[in-house]
């Protein structure tokens, strides 16, 4: 892998804040010689599946990642001191990191929204297998810590980081755009660095692309904060520097750095990133499942889920289609027998695809509108059958993950005509 990874870059969908758009993101990547790049968006993973098609298409490896606001306290605290939430950034190295960043970011947003979607330090430690952290911008607890003047509170805190994700799992984040603030981060840093063996690492908290795309970046900031770009650019985006920098312009802020490579970390990191977001229909071709032929082609698959996709969105199933695959998945992974599929819902070939069913409607010639079109006044439901002997296990898996009071069973009753 070449020289260095961008590590810290936010896109259009840090809203208000992030000004890098999704599909040039791996074009300028590609660009600089860079065999990677990885997407940190604030509090929200939005753009993720774009962003990791769209840096497939550009032949660039896409490293998963959020910038995630953590709470003082607890993340259920509503007062006053909540306001000083601190930033970190969380890379994903597998699936299992990408499953638990997911479930960071949506209990953030689910348990500790106040201002900002937040978790807190107990939901960290739950979910820290599989993740690389860094300790952030200015607006990290560490770097605030510095500023402030307290090494040993920064010190306290990289020890409990480390100690979190692992000690090769979390590294000191590095940057420079021109404040006088990060000179005195930075050096603190490498020390905490030399005292702790705590790796560093050179980010640019890229917020736009070019440097000549400072000033659209400020005026969205404007829009944000509330404020008008005469006043000046917001506050921490006095300077231009927040681009999409060369490999040669990091090595020349941070090459000579003691303690270690800076620069290499970043290539070591994106290494031992390695998330694989395969689509349903990418896994049944796998399988072997789904051939193309002269009769059933991919367009024709391609074309029937980019209809369903549409119906099923529109009508709000969304949530319904991965509540069901969601409990289906956990029986089939604990072995308990389930039914291919019945009735009507055997003509999704999105239920298909995520293994609601087993039953391939394309090559079947079953209709979808049978189970769900906008025309239907009755709602729909998926038949699943479970073994008899085990259904139990499924329907307490059910209540433990969604809650009792939002699980009901009812029963049909067949009476005499």
């Amino acid at each position: 892998m070449a020289g260095f990874v961008h590590l810290h870059l936010h896109s259009e969908y840090s809203l208000l804040d992030g000004a890098c758009r999704m599909s040039e993101i791996p074009k300028l990547a590609k660009e600089m010689g860079h065999d990677a790049v990885a997407l940190t968006d604030h509090g929200a993973m939005y753009g993720v599946v774009k962003f990791y098609r769209a840096s497939i298409e550009a032949g660039v490896k896409p490293i998963i990642g959020c910038e995630v606001y953590v709470a003082p306290g607890s993340r259920f605290e509503r007062d006053g001191r909540t306001s000083a939430y601190s930033h970190l950034v969380l890379l994903c190295r597998d699936m299992t990191g990408y499953q638990n960043l997911l479930r960071l970011v949506s209990l953030s947003w689910i348990e500790g929204f106040y201002s900002k979607p937040r978790v807190d330090y107990e939901l960290l430690r739950e979910n820290s297998s599989g993740l690389i952290a860094l300790s952030a911008c200015l607006s990290g607890a560490i770097p605030k810590a510095i500023v402030v003047g307290d090494f040993d509170g920064a010190k306290k805190e990289a020890l409990r980081l480390a100690e979190i994700f692992g000690k090769d799992n979390f590294f000191l984040e590095l940057q420079y755009h021109g404040m006088d603030e990060q000179r005195t981060v930075n050096d603190a840093l490498v020390k905490l660095s030399a005292e702790t063996g705590i790796g560093l690492v050179a980010t640019n908290d890229v917020h736009y692309l070019r440097r000549s795309d400072a000033d659209t970046q400020a005026i969205l900031s404007c829009i944000g904060t509330n404020s008008v770009i005469t006043d000046g650019r917001p506050f921490g985006f006095d300077s231009d520097e927040f681009y999409y920098k060369s490999t040669s312009e990091m090595e020349r802020l941070f090459g000579r750095v003691d303690g270690g490579s800076p620069i290499e970390n970043t290539v070591k990191i994106a290494e031992r990133c390695n998330v694989k977001l395969e689509e349903g229909l990418a896994s049944r071709i796998g399988r072997g499942h789904i051939k193309f032929d002269d009769e059933f082609s991919e367009a024709d698959y391609r074309e029937r889920i980019s209809h369903e996709l549409s119906v099923i969105s529109g009508m709000g199933y969304s949530e319904y289609y991965l509540v069901v695959a969601d409990f289906v998945g956990y029986a089939k992974s604990h072995g308990i027998p389930v039914g291919p599929g019945r009735g009507s819902g055997t003509g999704s070939l999105v239920a298909y695809l995520i293994g609601i069913t087993e039953i391939d409607p394309i090559r079947f010639s079953l209709l979808f509108e049978r189970f769900l079109n906008p025309e239907r006044v009755t709602l729909p439901d998926f038949d699943v059958d479970f073994s008899y002997d085990r259904r139990d296990e499924v329907i307490e898996y059910v209540r433990e993950k969604y809650g009792p009071s939002h699980v009901a069973q009812i029963i049909t009753f067949g009476t005499m005509a």
